[in-house]
Order: C-alpha cells, then sequence, then structure tokens
C-alpha cells in the first residue's frame, strides 16, 4: 500500500513468534466470537415471539457444559499468557555476545552512537546475524523506539536507561519510527534501519561507504568516554591505582557496591548515571560526599560515553570492597564543556 505494507516484512529471529502469536489471539478471538455471536443469533431466531419452539422443559443450568465452558477459556487464556510471558523474557533478555550501542531520543530525532564511535542520525547501521543491543534514553520528553520489521518496540523515557535488543535476519532497509506522541513534530521522527552484510558492514565502518568519522576525534564511544572523563577532572579524584578521592572505577561495572547506609547497588547504567548527576544520592561505603554534580553540564550522549569508558575498564564479578582512603584534600571543579557536534551520515 502506498510502498508501506500493511503487514511488513518479517526481518528479525523474534518477528515469526510475535507474529505467532498475534494470529493465535485472532484466530482464539474469532472463534469465540463467532460462537457467541452464533449461539445468540441461533436462540433468537428459535426462539422469536411467535415461532412454534418447545418452551415446556426450560433449563436452569447445566453442569457438564458450564465446566466445560469455564475450564476451556481459562485453559487457553493461561496458556497464551505462559507462550507470551516467555516470549517476553526472551525479548528482554540480550545475548551475551550482543553488539551495544547507545541511543537519545530527542525532538524530533533519534541519535544513535556505535560501540566502535560512529554517530548517526535517524540512521542504525547493522551486520545482519548479530545480535543487537541498545541502551536508550530520552532528552526532553517520552519517545518509543519501534521497528516494524523487526516487531520490537520500546518506550525511551527521560532520567531512566531502558534497553530493546534484536537480531536482523535479513539485509534491507527497514523503518524506524518514534510511536509515543511527543510534540507538534511528532510524525517527522522517522528514520531507518539499513542491515548489512557483515563484509559490508566492516567496510562501511572503515569509511569504505562513508565519509564519516567520530565525532571527538578517532576511536571507540568508551575513548570519545575518556576523554570526556579527563576534561571534566574525574582523574583526580577516580584515580586507576586508587587512593583517591572517590572509588576506583577499574573492574566496578556490574558489580555490587556497599553503601554508607549499609545497603548495596548494583554499579549499573542507571546508578553511574545517578553518581554524576546527582552523586550524594548513593554515597559508597569508606567515601566522604564531596564529588559535585554534573547536571547540566553534560548532555546524556556524554553521560552514556562516560558509562561506555567505565564498562570498559572491566566487569569483573565479585563484591566490591571500598579501598582505605584519606580525608580527601579537595575537589577539582568541572570544567565548562560544550555540546559535542553531532555528524549525520553523509548521502
Amino acid at each position: 500500500m502506498w510502498g508501506f505494507p500493511l503487514f511488513p516484512d518479517q526481518a528479525s529471529t523474534v518477528a515469526p513468534q510475535v507474529d505467532a502469536l498475534y494470529f493465535v489471539l485472532i484466530g482464539l478471538s474469532a472463534v469465540f466470537t463467532l460462537l457467541v455471536v452464533g449461539l445468540l443469533v441461533y436462540f433468537g431466531v428459535k426462539y422469536r415471539r411467535g415461532a412454534r419452539a418447545d418452551r415446556s422443559r426450560p433449563v436452569s443450568h447445566n453442569t457438564r457444559f458450564e465446566l466445560v465452558l469455564l475450564t476451556v477459556p481459562t485453559v487457553l487464556a493461561l496458556a497464551v499468557y505462559a507462550w507470551a510471558a516467555i516470549l517476553y523474557f526472551n525479548m528482554q533478555r540480550a545475548p551475551a555476545n550482543a553488539l551495544e550501542f547507545t541511543a537519545t531520543g530527542k525532538q524530533w530525532m533519534w541519535k544513535l552512537q556505535h560501540p566502535t564511535g560512529q554517530r548517526e542520525i535517524n540512521e542504525l547501521h547493522i551486520p545482519v546475524g548479530r545480535p543487537i543491543k541498545l541502551t536508550m534514553i530520552s532528552q526532553d520528553v517520552i519517545h518509543s523506539f519501534y521497528i516494524p520489521a523487526f516487531r520490537i518496540k520500546q518506550d525511551v523515557l527521560p532520567g531512566r536507561y531502558s534497553t530493546l535488543w534484536f537480531q536482523a535476519t535479513k539485509p534491507g532497509e527497514y523503518h524506524l519510527f518514534c510511536t509515543e506522541y511527543c510534540g507538534t513534530e511528532h510524525s517527522e521522527m522517522i528514520g531507518r534501519v539499513v542491515v548489512m552484510e557483515p563484509a559490508q558492514y566492516e567496510a562501511w565502518l572503515g569509511g569504505a561507504e562513508v565519509a564519516q568519522a567520530p565525532a571527538q576525534g578517532a576511536g571507540s564511544a568508551a575513548s570519545a568516554g575518556e576523554q570526556q572523563f579527563q576534561q571534566l577532572g574525574c582523574a583526580s579524584c577516580h584515580r586507576l591505582e586508587g587512593g583517591g578521592a572517590g572509588p576506583a572505577l577499574a573492574g566496578i561495572f556490574g558489580q555490587e557496591v556497599r553503601l554508607q547506609d549499609g545497603q548495596s547497588v548494583t554499579a549499573d547504567e542507571s546508578y553511574i548515571r545517578e553518581s554524576i548527576l546527582n552523586p550524594n544520592a548513593k554515597i559508597v561505603e569508606g567515601y566522604q560526599p564531596v564529588m559535585p554534580s554534573f547536571q547540566g553540564q553534560v548532555s546524556e550522549e556524554q553521560i552514556l560515553e562516560l558509562i561506555n569508558y567505565i564498562r570498559s575498564l572491566g566487569t569483573t564479578a565479585g563484591p566490591f570492597e571500598p579501598e582505605e582512603t584519606t580525608e580527601p584534600e579537595g575537589t577539582t571543579e568541572p570544567e565548562e564543556t560544550t555540546e559535542p557536534a553531532i555528524t549525520a551520515t553523509p548521502e
């Protein structure tokens, strides 16, 4: 229909499963709707006023029929629920070997960054047959990341990270939409996902097809985060060798961190973001609340780059042990930073 099919291609590993569940729900709804409407019409005609129907033995109840009426829909509903729950959990748990991208929603565009540092606006180039994980956040209002051909959709919220993963199965170009009304130009917040063969994707990353470079020098998203880390003066307190006013960050990502109030928290994306913007919310045991807030000084994209850098320092398992520290000698005030330039993919 006008180049946009009513039912898009199945281009991801979960698309056939989502479609199967959808058609089963449609089929069950159709069967019960036809059954109820058919019986309604049949008895309406049979016992209409003036019809010669036998009304001498009215039926008040039928135990066997009532048991069937209760049991069959209940069993079907539980089966569909279990099927949908399993599918939901599978769609929420990304494989360990997934390529991790970041996405920032903003009125009215999608900003996406590759793990190797390349940035795109309203476009995402990915390799076919490789799991892709997106860590997403909104810079302003609620958006929703939706790729119809992949049968995936996830709300993108301000102040909170959400994740999404998928694995494309067919090379090609597919629509990318925002499905949450986000303002007057919401309908223009559209883009495309370009699925490429692995060799073609590697060539694209190398600039064989595009004259594109990361916005802040060459390197990965983690190296861009390292630059932010140095420019903001974080290294003066979070020393790699330890002994600074703040805890060392090497190997901290994904670990349990003990706090001053006796509780523990996982050092994931949300905790690190909160520590950057509101550092006094959760103080690590053994340290003083001396870190200044970087609220308003770093963009959501810069925070994601900082998180990528901290993640690159290691994700070794095991509880995080606070270091023996001395009283802090002082803190370094962060420098004024400017919003990094965003490089769009050339045509």
